[in-house]
């Protein structure tokens, strides 16, 4: 009895609590690593444009290229003009008043010509004209600060921009279109005429010129 009971109630061995424990280990699933979301949902590749669309936006382009570089000349002479306007301002400015001075300069230049000779000898009024004389010499000084230029062009061509011919001289010692008699003087201001020279042109003499019978005979 006592040897049944013994058989009955063996222990495991060792090995076999080792052999169960492996068997019930549970069993690790070997995971793929999952591609980031961006590579998961690549997106699909553009249609490519056609050529006739191609063309077109190109010429869009080419358009607006254009108008932007019309914009930036048309704003380049914007300020060049608002520059020059400014220039012209400041040097024109004093025209109006220039031209009104004109007027004293010219009895000046007048009473100083006018003078006997007896009077401008005198010790009498020798003090009064060269009062006069330096009033008038003053009076250049400031037109030239101010770019005012006389102008008296006598021996010179006739130049309508400059002169005004008011007579003719016949004459066979100068040129014909020559200038020979100022009978007032013009003045610039700058590049700008202020009042024209009035002048007497000469002429070739009568006798010199062909005579309309003589032309009608040849």
């Amino acid at each position: 009895m006592t040897s049944g009971k013994s058989n009955g109630s063996k222990k495991p061995t060792q090995k076999a609590k080792t052999t169960k424990a492996k068997e019930k280990k549970p069993e690790v699933k070997e995971e793929t690593p999952k591609a980031p979301a961006e590579e998961a949902q690549k997106p699909e590749a553009a249609p490519k444009p056609k050529a006739a669309e191609v063309v077109s936006h190109a010429e869009e382009i080419k358009v607006l290229n254009e108008k932007v570089l019309r914009a930036l000349a048309e704003a380049e002479n914007t300020r060049r003009r608002a520059e020059r306007e400014i220039v012209d301002a400041r040097a024109y400015s004093i025209t109006g008043f220039a031209r009104e001075m004109l007027t004293v300069q010219d009895n000046l230049r007048r009473a100083l010509a006018h003078l006997p000779e007896e009077m401008k000898n005198s010790e009498t009024y020798k003090a009064f004209v060269e009062g006069v004389e330096v009033t008038e010499r003053e009076l250049l000084n400031i037109f030239d600060r101010h770019g005012i230029k006389m102008v008296s062009p006598k021996g010179e061509e006739y130049d309508h921009n400059l002169h005004q011919a008011i007579f003719e001289v016949e004459t066979d010692e100068a040129k014909p279109g020559t200038i020979v008699q100022v009978v007032q003087e013009g003045y610039v201001i700058r590049d700008r005429l202020l009042r024209p020279a009035m002048v007497g042109v000469a002429k070739a003499p009568t006798s010199k010129r062909e005579k309309p019978e003589e032309k009608e005979k040849e």
